[in-house]
């Protein structure tokens, strides 16, 4: 199937045509058509799918007809809410990718950053507005956004919304648009409080599901170190010295876990730069601006912040921890042998983390490589250290001071 059996026009076959793409991905296959029957879609796709195409086409395709209002004139038709910057940043850049050849604009909304520009974009008026859920309703609350003539609201990686919290703000985003709206749900995954969801604000909606949901790559080969926590560093050095090459990204737990890991790869002169929830949103886009231009090769991050990143040409990702979220384990890997490319994975393994692998390994039904040829085994009878505290009882025991210490105090009464 070419795009254009897709019923795309010409504007928009042009901005595919010059962005390198000639065959629509599976889901964009099964999705656009829907979209453009204005039906309301779930969709369950991993990332590196296509999938921003798959809703960002059929949306611009049905404003077609509207985009010669005026600027001033023009009000908010679609609607895109993304869980993080970095992926509503990203929605935006595929949008204006592809409606470079018509008059529609766009515009992306996200905390972390000034107010004043997103203002003024916003009064200029816009046909597309790309937003995290807390920024839209600040911008809606000061009456800078106008949400009632929204004809396709769109819920990206809902999975994602949901686990860090947004579902109240998702509810009250959803009855701000108009009743009559097209409502497209995209999920990596689809767990019951998605399904929840679904069910209560979408109407008889059509299901696409590409690829099950614990897929993981057939281009990625998946090695496991199994190692002592305190020599996880050590052993991150000995492979990056010896056995990963290329661009690489490593996940950590927390935000404590990258910046310490950072600090060490930059004492031993690699070139790294580090993105988590903490960071200035200027700075996690230079660190991903400059893991893209190649001026860093190692980028460590948490799993919030690095959540639908689009990079090319990764050649590694490597789980300094592992994910405690079987499902996350997928989307990690998935940053690497992206459209048809390969990759490795690396997954560095203590005796506390085993419990997580077991439910890695029953989710993707993929028993992962050991290698054993390192230089810091772990004793395969070790078990989780359970730091106990050494004190017994309460200090509160007796309940009662000494004799002693009542004296020594100046009672006031």
């Amino acid at each position: 199937m070419s795009f254009k059996d897709l019923k795309l026009s010409k504007p928009l076959l042009r901005a595919v045509a010059e962005a390198g793409y000639d065959n629509p991905t599976l889901v964009q296959e099964k999705t656009i058509p829907l979209i453009l029957d204005k039906k309301d879609v779930i969709v369950s796709a991993q990332t590196g799918t296509g999938k921003t195409a798959a809703f960002a086409l059929p949306i611009l395709q049905s404003l077609l007809d509207k985009q010669d209002a005026p600027k001033k004139g023009k009000t908010i038709k679609a609607l895109i809410v993304s869980p993080t910057r970095e992926l509503a940043i990203q929605i935006e850049d595929n949008f204006k990718t592809y409606c470079k050849h018509t008059n529609l604009r766009t515009t992306v909304v996200f905390g972390g950053a000034s107010l004043e520009p997103q203002k003024d974009t916003l009064k200029k008026g816009v046909d597309i507005l790309i937003a995290t859920p807390g920024r839209l309703l600040d911008l809606h609350k000061q009456d800078l956004v106008n949400l009632d003539y929204v004809e396709t609201l769109v819920l990206d990686e809902a999975d994602l919304m949901l686990d860090m919290g947004f579902i109240d703000d998702v509810r009250k985003i959803e009855r701000l648009c108009t009743k009559e709206k097209q409502i497209l749900l995209f999920s990596a995954t689809i767990p019951h409080k998605v399904e929840q969801l679904a069910n209560s604000i979408l109407t008889t909606p059509e299901r696409v599901e590409v690829a099950q949901n614990s897929s993981t790559s057939k281009n990625v080969a998946q090695l496991l170190y199994f190692v002592p926590k305190k020599s996880k560093i050590e052993l991150c050095l000995h492979l990056l010295r010896n056995t990963i090459k290329g661009n690489i990204i490593i996940f950590r737990r927390t935000k404590y876990g990258v910046d310490k890991l950072e600090k060490t790869l930059l004492n031993n002169d690699y070139k790294v730069d580090s993105i988590h929830g903490d960071k200035s949103q200027t700075s996690r886009q230079d660190a991903l601006n400059r893991f893209k231009t190649g001026e860093v090769n190692i980028l460590i991050a948490t799993d919030v912040a690095a959540r639908g990143i689009d990079i090319n040409d990764l050649d590694a990702v490597v789980n300094f921890d592992l994910p405690n979220v079987p499902e996350t384990y997928v989307h990690r890997i998935g940053r690497t042998a992206r459209a048809g490319n390969t990759g490795m994975a690396y997954s560095l393994c203590s005796a506390d983390e085993k419990s997580y692998l077991k439910t890695i390994q029953q989710l993707i039904q993929i028993q992962l490589d050991v290698i054993e040829d390192h230089p810091y085994p772990l004793d395969p009878k070790a078990e989780p250290i359970i730091h106990k505290s050494k004190k017994t009882g309460s200090k509160h025991r007796k309940g009662r001071k000494s004799e002693a210490s009542k004296k020594k105090k100046k009672r006031w009464y």
